[in-house]
Parts: structure tokens; C-alpha cells; sequence
């Protein structure tokens, strides 16, 4: 694991509490085969998580006054999913100073689940270490660039109603989701659910929520129509 001196570096950020900022990168499996002070990072993913929601929610409130709410709302998922928080983890090389177990550091940087979690744990220690403005700051410089990409190609848009739409013109039928398969921890949780047109199975997607598992079988749906 890289010094985390580099990161703090690269990111403009000194912590006053070096812990808050080591812990953000402990992984739960670590402590299985290591002896660990601190814990893992779970509860600074919990508070980092809110933080940034509520950060990017004002954000967006200000940045974009002529959208509608239901809009904002699907452009804040867009922005928070953990696709984009991956992306932002593997930018900044988050992988290369996590503390994972030797199964998980094999395969650590492409682990979406892990990386984006890093990322809200990090947000969650600033927050502690130093406030909201730091958050703030860090959140505007990595996600908010983000949006504009977003906003263009239409990512934000809910696939769920646009493949309804389509079916319904086709024929009477709504799409309805199925969970087929559900792992992890009730922390961590992973759904794969599948869409089908009547008895048809049009296609499957996977995410951290029933919602964002429905979301991804959705688009792929679309994809496939």
C-alpha cells in the first residue's frame, strides 16, 4: 500500500487526524487477517454517503434552477451511482492504498462495490476531520465535472419509464422485475433482477439496490430493443 502522504498531497488535503483518514481505507476483510486499531470503514461510508448526498443535492438545487424536481433526483442518482464514484476512485488510484485482505487486494481495482464505497468513506472522514466546507471542496473537484457529460448523453434519464413506454406501444403489456439472485452482507448487499414483457425476458442488471438493479436490467433492455 502507497503512502498515504502522496494522496493528501495530490489532493491539496492535510488530515489533522491521519486515523480518520487511514481507516477510510480499511476494508472490513483486512481485519480477518490483520490486527487493526481502528476498524474498518464502514461507518464513514455510512456518514460519507449522506454528506454526499446532501451536498450535491444543493448543488444541483442552485445549479440547475430550471429542473424539475423528479429531474434533479434522477440527475442526483446519476451522480452519486456507484459507477461514478468508481470512476472517481480509479482516477485517483484510491485501490492503491486500500487495506484489503490478500483475496480481495487481487482484484481490489476492479472491484466497483469497494472503490465506490472508498469514496464516500474518504468523504465521510473529511467530513469529521474537518468540516463541510473541505467536503465540499473535495466532492466539487472529482463528481461535480461529471454532470456535464451526464446531462448531454441522457444518462440520468429513467430507463424504467422509457422501456414501459416502448413495450406499451407495442402491446398492453407492463414490464415487470424480478430479484434472481441476492448476495453480501445486509451492509453491502448486491441484487441481480431481471425485466421481462409478459413470460419474455428482455434482459438483467445488477446493483447495490433493488432499485439500481431494475434501473441497470432496464437500460440493458433498451439496449437490446
Amino acid at each position: 500500500m502507497e503512502d498515504l502522504k502522496q494522496l493528501e498531497e495530490k489532493l491539496n488535503i492535510s488530515f489533522k487526524n491521519k486515523e480518520l483518514l487511514e481507516q477510510a481505507f480499511v476494508h472490513r476483510s483486512y481485519l480477518n487477517e490483520f490486527d487493526f486499531p481502528l476498524g474498518h470503514n464502514e461507518k464513514l461510508e455510512f456518514l460519507g454517503d449522506a454528506v454526499l448526498e446532501l451536498i450535491t443535492t444543493d448543488y444541483l438545487y442552485h445549479e440547475l434552477p430550471d429542473k424539475a424536481e423528479g429531474e434533479l433526483t434522477a440527475i442526483r442518482a446519476a451522480l452519486v451511482k456507484r459507477e461514478t464514484l468508481t470512476e472517481v476512485a480509479t482516477e485517483l488510484d484510491f485501490y492503491k492504498y486500500l487495506k484489503l485482505s490478500k483475496g480481495e487486494a487481487k482484484t481490489a481495482s476492479n472491484q466497483a462495490t469497494i472503490l465506490s464505497n472508498t469514496v464516500e468513506a474518504f468523504i465521510g472522514a473529511l467530513y469529521l476531520d474537518s468540516g463541510y466546507e473541505p467536503a465540499k471542496q473535495f466532492i466539487t473537484a472529482t463528481i461535480f465535472p461529471k454532470l456535464d457529460a451526464i446531462i448531454k448523453s441522457n444518462l440520468y434519464i429513467d430507463s424504467k419509464s422509457q422501456l414501459q413506454e416502448i413495450i406499451q406501444e407495442k402491446s398492453s403489456i407492463t414490464p415487470h422485475y424480478e430479484v434472481i439472485n441476492e448476495t453480501g452482507p445486509d451492509h453491502d448487499k448486491h441484487f441481480e433482477v431481471a425485466v421481462y414483457a409478459g413470460d419474455k425476458k428482455l434482459a438483467q442488471g445488477s446493483g447495490n439496490s433493488k432499485q439500481a438493479a431494475q434501473i441497470d436490467a432496464a437500460t440493458n433492455a433498451l439496449d437490446n430493443l
